[in-house]
C-alpha cells in the first residue's frame, strides 16, 4: 500500500506587479492556512517519507511550513522543477518515478493539474481544489506506477475554509 497526499500552494499575493508568477510570495491568509493544514495533517497522521515541491516560491514556503508543523525534517525537502504548473500526465509521470521504497509522498504543486490528479485519483471528488486544500489517498500498489487508473481509498479531503 502506498499513501500519496496533494496539497495545492496556500494563497499567494498580487502586490508586487514586477514580480514573475514563480517568485510570487504567500500573502498573509496563506502564511496562516499553510501551518493551519499542517496541523491537520499532523492530527491526520499524515507523516510523508518524501515531499517533493514545485519551486515557485508560493508552493516552496507552502510545503515549508507543513514539513514545520508535521515533523519533516526541512532539509530532506526537494524541489521538483516538472512540478511547476504540472499537467495531470506531468503529475502522473513524476509519481511513477518515485523509488517504490517510499510508501508515503506528498507533492505539493498547482491547479488545475492539482484537481485533475485528485479526481483521477479519487473520481469527481472536486470541482476546484482550492488554495491549500488537501487530498490523501491510499493507494492499492506496491509501487508508485499510477497509470490505469489505481484502486485508491480517500483519507483526507481537506481545505482552510473547511471547519472542524
Amino acid at each position: 500500500m502506498k499513501i500519496l497526499t496533494l496539497v495545492r500552494h496556500a494563497k499567494s499575493s498580487w502586490k508586487e506587479a514586477e514580480l514573475t508568477d514563480r517568485q510570487r510570495a504567500l500573502n498573509p491568509r496563506g502564511e496562516r492556512d499553510a501551518p493551519e493544514m499542517g496541523r491537520r495533517m499532523a492530527d491526520w497522521g499524515i507523516r510523508p517519507s518524501l515531499i517533493l515541491s514545485s519551486p515557485a516560491v508560493r508552493a516552496w514556503t507552502t510545503a515549508k511550513f507543513i514539513a514545520t508543523a508535521i515533523g519533516y525534517p526541512a532539509e530532506f525537502l526537494q524541489r521538483e522543477e516538472s512540478l511547476y504548473l504540472a499537467s495531470l500526465d506531468d503529475l502522473l509521470d513524476i509519481v511513477t518515478a518515485q523509488d517504490i521504497g517510499f510508501n508515503s509522498l506528498m507533492i505539493v504543486a498547482h491547479n488545475p493539474g492539482l484537481t485533475d490528479f485528485a479526481n483521477f485519483l479519487a473520481p469527481h471528488l472536486t470541482d476546484n481544489l482550492p488554495t491549500a486544500g488537501v487530498v490523501s489517498v491510499q493507494i492499492d500498489r506496491e509501487d508508485w506506477s499510477l497509470y490505469g487508473q489505481p484502486e485508491t481509498e480517500l483519507i483526507v479531503h481537506d481545505y482552510p475554509k473547511l471547519k472542524h
